[in-house]
């Protein structure tokens, strides 16, 4: 019987997801489970802020977490607030590269992309 009963509320919940996710779709959102309500774009694109001095470093830096352009948006966001870093972030590929002008440590890069809800498990030094 209890199984009967673990069974029947695993069909309720998967069949309430489900619902949902045909609901959400149907209403024209763009991402499901989005914090921006599944309004974000994947067209919109914001100008890679320039830097006004010369590279003198690259990082990438690895993100778990993200799912949509908003999530994309806020980590550039965070990033770019940073004096001396210009980001590029990679939904598809889970990273960011920054570029520097001038010395940053990873901790506050890691910093700004945790502020944002995200994770970095990796940061690396690339060549310039």
């Amino acid at each position: 019987m209890a199984d009967v009963i673990a069974v029947l509320i695993l069909v309720v919940l998967i069949g309430g997801a489900a619902a949902y996710l045909i609901s959400a779709k149907k209403n024209g959102v763009k991402c499901v489970g989005c914090p921006a309500g599944g309004s974000c774009s994947r067209k919109q694109k914001k100008r890679k802020k320039k830097l006004k001095g010369k590279i003198i470093a690259k990082k990438k830096i690895f993100i778990s977490g993200m799912h949509c352009q908003h999530c994309v948006q806020s980590v550039t966001d965070s990033l770019n607030q940073i004096d001396g870093v210009s980001a590029k972030v990679d939904l598809a590929k889970g990273w960011a590269e920054v570029s520097l002008d001038r010395e940053v440590e990873d901790d506050v890069l890691i910093a700004a992309v945790e502020k944002e809800g995200f994770s970095v498990y990796s940061v690396q030094n690339q060549i310039c």
